[in-house]
């Protein structure tokens, strides 16, 4: 249950302000249509060069909140315009503002917003993660390709995870995925045909793996979430004891 004290209501406002902005740029600037057409999003970032980094930032933030949009695009782009380090550095500050937002929306709006965005079918695959803090399965799925990252940020705002603990998940998770992403851009850019080939067939063999065996290792996730619950339990149950005697 939030209370509603002064910092809350500032939290609020900041991401409201932080939502709304990002609502005016989707419908007046159409920007969905550069996550799924990636030469028009660079001719976008190139017409706007001096303004180029900032743009790049608020995209991977849009695609972050904006949870059905793909953010693939927005990551290999970042290699094809500014490199490996720089395009690295500029998507995590996106990809990081993006994840608080949403993680933020869903913990003052609560489950109602959620589930104007996430199906309850998926809200319910992924229960388990919610439960407690669990920020070891969080930060795994976040590393591990298949799992849906940005609908995950809103899923674990209705948990019990601090916001310190979340930003330091989220953004160590991303940061393998986005680091493949954009070398892969820089490859792409230097014309480094084949070594592209070579990172981007073992990222396939990697994403086919995780698509075989992801049921599995979502099962094993539930039963280390349900091991986790239960030593909570004992070790609250034995704190009790021991404050009794």
């Amino acid at each position: 249950m939030i209370k509603f004290d002064k910092k809350t209501i500032a939290w609020f406002a900041v991401t409201c302000l932080i939502l709304a902005g990002l609502v005016y740029l989707l419908y007046e600037y159409d920007f969905i249509e550069y996550f799924t057409n990636r030469q028009r999003l660079l001719h976008f970032i190139s017409e706007h060069r001096a303004n180029a980094a900032i743009i790049f930032i608020g995209l991977q933030v849009i695609q972050v909140v904006a949870a059905p949009v793909p953010g693939e695009a927005t990551g290999f782009v970042g290699g094809v315009f500014f490199g490996t380090g720089w395009g690295l550095l500029y998507s995590t500050i996106g990809l990081t503002i993006g994840s608080w937002t949403a993680f933020m929306l869903a913990r003052l709006a609560g489950r109602p917003l959620v589930e104007r965005i996430v199906k309850p079918g998926t809200i319910k695959r992924y229960d388990y993660v919610m439960k407690h803090k669990g920020q070891f399965l969080a930060f795994l799925m976040f590393l591990l390709p298949g799992f849906p990252k940005d609908i995950l940020c809103y899923l674990l705002g209705l948990g019990h995870m601090r916001q310190l603990d979340f930003l330091l998940v989220s953004t160590t998770g991303r940061l393998l995925g986005t680091t493949l992403l954009t070398v892969g851009g820089t490859l792409f850019r230097d014309k480094r045909y084949g070594a592209l080939f070579t990172l981007f067939s073992i990222s396939l063999l990697f994403i086919l793996f995780m698509m075989v065996y992801r049921e599995a290792i979502e099962r094993q996730f539930r039963r280390i979430r349900a091991a986790q619950i239960l030593k909570h339990r004992a070790d609250r149950a034995k704190l009790k004891k021991d404050n009794h005697h």
